[in-house]
Order: C-alpha cells, then structure tokens, then sequence
C-alpha cells in the first residue's frame, strides 16, 4: 500500500472507523488480530486499501486557485498549445473522485475561456482508483454542499435543479472522459499541458511512492505543462526538475 499515517492526520476518525467496522464484519477483537487475519489472507489487503481512501471534495476547491488556473495559466497554456498547432488543451485530473474537479475545469473553459481560444477545444482526462466514485461522476448530479463555492452564473448556467440535487447538462460534460485508474500504477496515457493531483498522493503516499509518482507525473507532461498539487502540499526535495510558478498555490511547471 505504501501509505503514510502522517498523512492522515485530519481524518483519522473517518478511516478507523471503516476499518473497526471491517474488523467486527471478520470478528477481529483487535488491531493484532487483524493484523494476523491480513497474514494469513493476502487477498484482505485490496479491501484494506479501499477502506482508506479519502473521498472529500467539491465543486471549485480552493477558489484562489481556480481563479488563478482561469486568467492566469489556462490561457498560457491555450497560447502555447496553439503556437506548436495543438487542436486541444489536454489536461489530466488524476484522483478525481466524484467528479466535481474535472467538472469545474470543463466549465471554467466553456464559460470564460472558450471564445477567447476558437481554435482550441478541450480534453479532460478523469482517472480515479474507486469504480463507486466514478460511477456518481457519470451521474453527474450534486447535493448544494457539493456546488455552493461555484461562482454564481457558472452554478445558474450549467446545472439544472432536479430531484437528485444539483446535475451538469450534458454540454459542460462531454469535454470530460472518466477512467479507472489507480496513481500507483504508471499511465499509458501522456503529454498533457496540465495535470492536477491534488490532496492525494503528496498527503497519504509515503516518501519513496511520492518520488515515483513526482517522476511519472513530470514524464507525462509537455515541457512548459504545469502541475497543480494540493495547497499544503508540496514536492519531494529531491526529484525531476520542475520550476515553482507558486508554492503557496501548489502550481509548478516542467523544467
């Protein structure tokens, strides 16, 4: 697994009590009997893994950021893709979860950013390890909780109101593809302008899977393609060559 307990500071409550719950569904008295039952039943550890998975997230997380990636780096990134003749900004949102990030860059690039950039259309490519997860994002429908930091006209613009809550009309959702794919494991897939990994694999990932994974992401990058982290996470000291366009922002760019 490769996890880092540090990394889970903030909801530790959450996982324990998944995993206590696990425990009293295998009649585990205790951690050492878990432990044991692990042991003796390798194929335990992919339940474990999913029981630690952190799925909190929402529509436009972070809103300094969005605003940032909208008038600052997604329009440089659009000029440098027409300058080589690309036909479409790629972008990558590894760890996805529900939908909500992928979702909000699909919006952001329809409404305010599509007619400044005709020639350039947009591909957003939605990995997550939680086949659940990515089956509500197909969904596409939210509760308020989920949609409340939108900014208004996006929320008014794009959602209809329904009984299932909040769901995306179908035009802000056909830029975005949604696949099952575990960061762990290296993506076939590459030469993005943009990928965003945010409040995953540099919070819960341990120190030698934080490298591994720094160095795949760099290698799927175009050079000049920027790399969005989570705002209180950071690089591994030691690692492939990216510039910081802003630590306190968590955006770097490929060297």
């Amino acid at each position: 697994m490769k996890l880092r307990w540090a990394g889970f500071r903030r909801v530790r409550k959450q996982v324990c009590k998944r995993i206590q719950r696990r425990m009293g569904a295998l009649s585990c008295p205790g951690v050492q009997a878990y432990q044991g039952y692990l042991e003796a039943h390798p194929e335990e550890w992919p339940q474990l893994d999913t029981l630690c998975r952190i799925t909190i997230t929402r529509f436009y997380r972070d809103r300094q950021v969005f605003r940032t990636l909208m008038d600052e780096v997604l329009p440089a990134l659009a000029r440098a893709a027409l300058q080589r003749h690309a036909t479409r900004l790629r972008i990558w949102c590894a760890g996805c979860a529900s939908g909500e990030e992928p979702f909000s860059l699909a919006m952001g690039w329809r409404i305010a950013l599509a007619e400044r950039f005709p020639g350039l259309g947009v591909d957003i490519l939605a990995t997550d390890a939680d086949p659940e997860l990515l089956s509500r994002a197909d969904r596409a429908c939210y509760d308020w909780s989920a949609v409340k930091n939108l900014p208004p006209h996006w929320l008014s613009g794009a959602f209809d109101r329904r009984d299932e809550g909040y769901c995306l009309r179908p035009a802000y959702r056909e830029a975005v593809r949604f696949r099952l794919h575990d960061l762990r494991v290296p993506l076939e897939e590459g030469d993005f302008d943009l990928v965003c990994c945010r409040n995953l694999a540099f919070t819960y990932f341990d120190q030698e899977l934080q490298h591994g994974v720094a160095g795949a992401l760099h290698d799927r990058l175009v050079p000049g393609g920027v790399l969005l982290l989570g705002v209180h996470e950071f690089l591994p000291e030691v690692g492939p060559p990216f510039q910081v366009i802003s630590q306190r922002l968590g955006l770097y760019r490929k060297a």
